[in-house]
């Protein structure tokens, strides 16, 4: 039986009466990757943004590990949301130890996670002089401090090099060995395909599919007669 550590139910996000996200009903199985794939602007990052408390639901529920979801449960939650929060003057392992500081994590974990995220080579070097690929794995980083139990990724390969997304998708795919679930959103088919278990398809702000990733190379197919059959957005 598939145990899901987090489940939304009809979830809505309006903004002046326009349906950004329409009655979402997802289910994330526990230590997997789910991918949340869907065109731009089809409502991922609302729904991520939504599920770490960076907005909150117009309506419909969220459940965390079998219960209503709340900001306390943001201790076992983390997300890198757009941008990786770097300070640019400070090296990979000051950024770390300014969060570690402010969440009271020992400095310990600090050797833990570059090690996880393979930038514990980078000495002195500023973060402004990183690769974008070395800014997204600090920013994941940073999320793993906590040591969380659910990570919340939005378009993480965005910008990076073929071999800036491979090294992604092999540090997200070592998450579930860790307990760690791991949310990734993206529109790049091609890598979901090498790195999600299950995946959910937003179009139009509405779920349009959701189950195991399917085999024999049909995600594409899948993927087009979601988004060309699901209904426009509502509005009022």
């Amino acid at each position: 039986m598939v145990k899901y550590i987090l489940t939304t139910s009809e979830l809505v996000k309006k903004y002046s009466g326009f349906f950004a996200v329409d009655g979402v009903t997802l289910s994330i199985p526990e230590n997997k990757v789910y991918g949340l794939l869907g065109p731009n602007g089809a409502g991922k990052s609302t729904i991520l943004k939504m599920l770490s408390g960076i907005a909150r639901p117009t309506s419909g529920k969220i459940t965390y590990e079998g219960r209503v979801w709340s900001r306390n449960d943001l201790g076992t939650i983390s997300a890198l949301i757009e941008t990786p929060p770097l300070y640019g003057n400070l090296t990979a392992e000051d950024n770390l130890l300014v969060r570690a500081k402010a969440l009271g994590i020992p400095k310990e974990r600090i050797c833990e996670v570059l090690e996880t995220v393979e930038l514990t080579n980078t000495g002195s070097k500023k973060a402004k002089r990183f690769s974008l690929g070395m800014k997204q794995r600090l920013g994941i980083a940073l999320a793993l401090l906590n040591k969380p139990k659910l990570m919340i990724l939005d378009e993480p390969a965005n910008g990076l090099d073929p071999i800036g997304i491979a090294s992604l998708r092999q540090l997200i795919r070592s998450f579930p060995d860790q307990g760690i679930t791991t949310i990734v959103s993206s529109h790049i088919l091609s890598e979901i395909e090498h790195t999600v278990d299950y995946i959910g398809i937003i179009s139009n702000g509405k779920l349009g599919y959701e189950g195991e990733l399917p085999g024999g190379g049909s995600l594409e197919t899948l993927f087009k007669e979601v988004v060309t059959h699901t209904p426009g957005r509502r509005g009022e």
